[in-house]
């Protein structure tokens, strides 16, 4: 009996230490050039196999072949994390060498630990729903939620932190990487999302019920009033503003804030244009019936949230950051607090619109339903 698609992608994925370690003992391919063509090889041979795989598959979504091939990265990354931490030796030693030095930094360590397991969990989720006729668009918008920020917070932290000095060629392979969660998203939110059927009468009651009628809502809109101001703080203060409370925290509190590697900088810089205006967007959702777009919106921000507050606290109280860059020990527990809040707050808003969607739904006549189609 032939497995499951999904378990076949898992096996596939699982040839990637057995890669790494040859190449790890092959003198001849651990030049930067010979480690990208070796690369790009394994990823054409790993695409070979998953259509032979899926070759009796009719009117597959191209997504399943992203996420799979994603999946074989993923244990890339488990493998790296766990040799980093000192698991296991004898896989990543060439690529850090003349690959990717930054993976060996803390923030590469933490980053690797969310790719090679929430994120391969997420590809062998979705890839299951996929195959069994199932909606997986949600699950899907919190991956590319997800790897979007990685991306968008890695490549710009290389690039001005200390690891630019040391770029080799193999780190450009991260631009297919880069750009195939903006195209998957797009795709995603081009396609109409599975809704549940709700009579006219109940969206129109749950519509008219102000933000004071909503306890939940209006707690949510304090805590993303809040996480908006912390982002504004802490923009400013790997800005180098100039107030004393500005340098109080970088000192005392967060002096990850200024590690060399770049890659706390650019995650502030991100939360202070990016998240800050989609948090104000937010409030402005929870206040006004009928923003359908909350529901999307915020799954896609709580990915992104989640991993990247995952690195950046992971990273400040790691070992492998240097101890004058770390959080101070009568520090730990505001700052992990905070820290934890701003990943929580997103996830509890993503859940609050996905358990109740009727305040968010476009009015329709008395008396109907809405009862748009289900599709992927």
């Amino acid at each position: 009996m032939k497995p499951p698609v999904e378990v076949c992608v898992f096996l596939l994925s699982l040839l990637a230490p057995g890669v790494l370690y040859t190449m790890n003992n092959i003198p001849a391919l651990q030049e930067p050039l010979p480690i990208l063509g070796m690369g790009m090889v394994v990823l054409g041979c790993v695409l070979l196999l998953l259509l032979f795989t899926v070759k009796n598959k009719t009117k597959l979504d191209p997504l399943f072949y992203v996420f799979a091939e994603f999946s074989f990265t993923c244990m890339v990354g488990l493998t790296n994390a766990l040799e980093q931490s000192g698991f296991i030796s004898g896989f990543m030693g060439f690529y850090i060498r003349q690959g990717e030095p930054h993976l060996s930094s803390a923030y590469g360590v933490m980053m690797s630990y969310w790719e090679g397991v929430v994120h391969l969990v997420l590809f062998l989720t979705i890839i299951h729903r996929m195959l069994n006729g199932k909606s997986y668009r949600s699950l899907a918008l919190l991956w590319a939620g997800s790897s979007i920020a990685h991306q968008i917070v890695l490549i710009p932290g290389v690039l001005i932190g200390k690891y630019g000095s040391n770029i080799h060629l193999v780190f450009w392979r991260n631009v297919p990487f880069f750009v195939a969660p903006f195209w998957a998203a797009s795709v995603l939110f081009s396609r109409p999302r599975q809704m549940p059927v709700i009579t006219a009468d109940k969206i129109s009651m749950e519509q008219k019920k102000g933000l004071l009628s909503r306890p939940l809502d209006l707690l949510l809109s304090l805590l993303l009033l809040g996480a908006a101001a912390f982002c504004v703080f802490r923009g400013f203060v790997v800005l180098d503003c100039p107030l004393d409370t500005c340098f109080t925290y970088i000192y005392q509190y967060e002096p990850y804030l200024k590690d060399p590697v770049g890659f706390p900088r650019v995650a502030m810089l991100v939360y202070f244009f990016y998240a800050l205006p989609l948090l104000i967007v937010f409030i402005y959702g929870l206040r006004t019936p009928g923003c359908g777009w909350m529901l999307d919106w915020t799954i896609f921000f709580a990915g992104a949230m989640a991993q990247t507050q995952w690195c950046h606290l992971g990273a400040s109280l790691h070992s492998r950051t240097p101890f004058t860059y770390r959080v101070p020990a009568d520090k730990w527990w505001p700052v992990t607090i905070l820290n934890v809040l701003l990943a929580t707050v997103p996830t509890l808003l993503a859940l609050r619109c996905h358990n109740n969607p009727a305040y968010f739904m476009k009015p329709v006549p008395k008396g109907q339903a809405n009862s748009e189609k289900k599709k992927n």
